[in-house]
């Protein structure tokens, strides 16, 4: 199965970005079924985490904030990036590169190996709605990319 996720708060503009693609992703017609997963996990690490197990393939799309220019998108293997979770009292502090770090040592081989992360460079972080012009460039491109990865995964994977 190859899982989608989304990441991100939409009432923070561009930091909702991931969340748009999965939904633009929703709606442009891959329906979730055994071999496809699209799922808006907004900030929820833990969703993350649960929705990965079992996946083949997985791929994640977040914000980021790195100083380069807006819109600017990175592609990442999902190994490059995850973190181990610092000690917390709350599982907001729980992110999806923790949920990656921790997946892979409780699932062990139902956690998927092959992991694809894409961040967006956002340009605006406040309260509000819009996703900012770069930004919403990007995520037209990253949701064609994306949909370029389901339709080979679909193409070369038997179905269940």
């Amino acid at each position: 199965m190859l899982v989608v996720i989304g990441c991100g708060n939409l009432n923070r503009c561009d930091d909702g970005v991931g969340a748009i693609v999965a939904r633009r992703l929703l709606a442009s017609g891959f329906e979730p079924s055994p071999r496809i997963r699209i799922f808006d996990a907004g900030t929820n690490g833990m969703d993350v985490l649960f929705q990965a197990r079992g996946a083949k393939k997985l791929v994640i799309v977040d914000a980021c904030s790195s100083g380069s220019e807006p819109g600017a998108i990175f592609e990442a293997p999902g190994a490059a990036l995850e973190n181990r979770p610092e000690p917390s009292f709350t599982l907001h502090d729980f992110r999806w590169d923790h949920a990656l770090y921790a997946g892979r040592r409780i699932w062990a081989n139902d956690f998927p190996e092959d992991v694809t992360v894409f961040l967006i460079e956002a340009q605006t972080l406040g309260l509000g709605l819009e996703l900012s012009d770069p930004v919403a460039r990007a995520a037209e491109n990253v949701t064609e990319r994306i949909s370029g990865m389901i339709e080979a995964y679909l193409a070369t994977e038997p179905a269940p």
